[in-house]
């Protein structure tokens, strides 16, 4: 697989499981290449709203969304929104107990949806937006991230939707 060169911007050199895209962000012409990236392969998809995953999924998120220009679901951790929200627990790659959260009303039924987050490490946070928007009647159409690591709950989503990543599986070398 050629590593495409903005992919070069993230800090791999960081403490846990984790890297850090932010720099990625911070250049304009390799984030807008990284947008156009992942928005490829939606071209000929019908999709109404991009739900980006709280906090970095709504960076890439919006600006997937102002690409397509398609609105915006955010998806927020648990116990930030200040109105009636539908919530779905799951653990994360550390292991600790989270929530993601969706305003009521706030997709309308059948409504079809591109599901956008930074880094899938276990699948599980993606697992519960999935949960969330079909929840509330939408139709995911897809996944969009930056990576994907190989594992069962990944692989368990990549059955199911269209899964799109720029730099897939790199994060399980790292």
């Amino acid at each position: 697989m050629t590593m495409k060169d903005y992919l070069r911007l993230i800090d791999t050199n960081t403490p846990g499981p984790r890297c850090d895209v932010t720099p990625l962000f911070a250049h304009p012409e390799a984030f807008a290449e990284l947008v156009a990236d992942l928005c490829a392969p939606f071209d000929a998809a019908e999709i109404d709203f991009v739900a980006g995953i709280d906090a970095l999924g709504f960076i890439l998120g919006t600006a997937i969304a102002v690409h397509l220009h398609k609105g915006f679901i955010p998806l927020r951790k648990g116990g930030k929104l200040p109105v009636a929200a539908t919530s779905v627990e799951f653990v994360d790659y550390s292991g600790q107990p989270k929530a993601l959260e969706l305003r009521q009303g706030s997709l309308p039924v059948g409504a079809r949806v591109l599901v956008v987050d930074e880094w899938l490490e276990t699948g599980a946070q993606v697992q519960a937006a999935v949960a969330l928007v079909e929840a509330a009647g939408g139709v995911v159409v897809g996944i969009a991230a930056i990576n994907m690591d190989d594992n069962p709950g990944v692989r368990a989503l990549r059955r199911r939707y269209k899964c799109v990543a720029v730099w897939e599986g790199m994060g399980d070398n790292l």
